[in-house]
């Protein structure tokens, strides 16, 4: 009894480094894709670097969401793989220790990262994506420089939406710009121009959107009425101080910003369109398949690092993320076919666990029979070929 429990403290040990480091580089990685808005904020609109760090730091949860139950399966992976090409796995069978008895470490291991993802996605995502968008928000009021970013539809102003093509920042000059102003009481104004500026007024909280050569559309409410008028220039005016003093404090929350209490009972309450009831099921259940993702992934880890034993890590790293990727291909298939209302929210969020569980519990009798299932050569050979194109991205940069 005393070998089976340092044998198990052992392997649970075993787990962490290999886990830390994954949890890190793919972190990471992950953060290296905010790098160019950050540079962005940063030049053009002169955020602080306390706001860039808050913006990163309120970015992190969604990333961890991703990479704590990849880093599971990486760590599970990586070691029994490494005791499996020392032989550690047969001198433990010798001892008379089947597979099924080295599991325990593997579920307690996976059960505490199941929990810390849990905590990610039922506590931490909405929470950081509420203050994400409050903190965008609250720049985007600060400076109207974070309001005009390219190709997009920006809102945060109020009563006023924004979009531009291009901005240059050195002249401020605009091109084809459409705007829509909804300040003034029942009359909804919708300006476009080809090509537009800039321009700060002495008081440094007043901007000016001035639009050449452009169109107005106003629209009145109350009787349905529209009026065209062409223009060679036109200028909009925008008080970021009076909308700081005039803006409400509450900020409407999408689903995956609503605490687990909220969504249960904005679920509860009912939708007036079913396209939005199964959008709100699907983040409901999401913020649980994916935690238990850790649990049937590091089941799959552990037949497969058994049998993989000749592979080398790096292959082996690349091997966990390649069946975490078909993990994530079978949850956006899932989250897309359940929006589209093809089968039940439960469906597309949990099936992706039964199909990778399910492969999992399978490797794993067959490999305790000593009856391993061999992975075809061209999926064997998909990590090499991914590091191998890797390490060449890698060299030519």
């Amino acid at each position: 009894m005393k070998l089976f429990k340092r044998i198990h403290t052992y392997l649970f040990f075993e787990f962490i480094p290999p886990f830390a480091i994954s949890t890190f580089f793919l972190t990471s990685v992950f953060l290296m894709t905010r790098i160019p808005d950050i540079t962005n904020m940063v030049v053009n609109y002169n955020a602080s670097i306390m706001d860039i760090f808050l913006l990163i730091s309120y970015t992190l949860p969604r990333f961890m969401e991703f990479t704590i139950p990849m880093s599971a399966m990486v760590s599970v992976l990586l070691t029994v793989m490494r005791m499996s090409g020392e032989n550690e796995i047969i001198a433990l069978k010798g001892a008379g220790m089947s597979l099924y008895k080295l599991l325990p470490p593997v579920l307690l291991f996976t059960m505490i990262t199941f929990l810390i993802t849990m905590w990610v996605t039922v506590y931490g995502i909405p929470k950081g994506k509420l203050a994400l968008k409050v903190k965008t928000i609250e720049l985007a009021r600060s400076s109207i420089d974070a309001a005009l970013q390219e190709r997009q539809f920006n809102s945060q102003l109020d009563g006023i939406m924004i979009y531009v093509a291009h901005v240059d920042m050195n002249t401020r000059d605009l091109t084809d710009v459409f705007i829509e102003d909804r300040r003034t009481a029942d009359m909804v104004s919708i300006s476009t121009a080809p090509r537009g500026r800039l321009v700060r007024q002495e008081n440094r909280d007043v901007y000016t959107i001035r639009l050449y050569d452009g169109m107005i559309n106003q629209v009145n409410v109350q009787d349905h009425s529209v009026t065209s008028i062409n223009f060679g220039h036109y200028d909009i005016n925008i008080d970021l101080a009076g909308m700081q003093r005039s803006q409400t404090k509450e900020v409407r929350k999408d689903f995956d910003e609503m605490s687990l209490h909220e969504l249960v009972q904005r679920i509860r309450k009912g939708f007036k369109n079913s396209e939005m009831d199964s959008e709100a099921r699907l983040v409901l259940h999401e913020k649980f398949s994916i935690p238990f993702a850790c649990l049937a992934l590091g089941v799959l880890a552990f037949p497969l690092g058994v049998q993989s034993s000749s592979l080398r890590k790096s292959n082996g790293l690349g091997m966990g993320i390649g069946f975490f990727l078909l993990y994530y291909l079978l949850l956006a298939f899932g989250w897309s076919g359940g929006e589209a209302g093809r089968y039940p929210p439960v469906i597309g969020m949990w099936l992706p666990n039964v199909v990778m569980g399910g492969a999992g519990i399978f490797l794993l009798i067959r490999n305790a029979k000593e009856r391993p299932v061999h992975l075809p050569l061209w999926i064997q050979h998909i990590p090499a070929a991914v590091m191998g194109r890797f390490r060449k991205g890698t060299t030519k940069s």
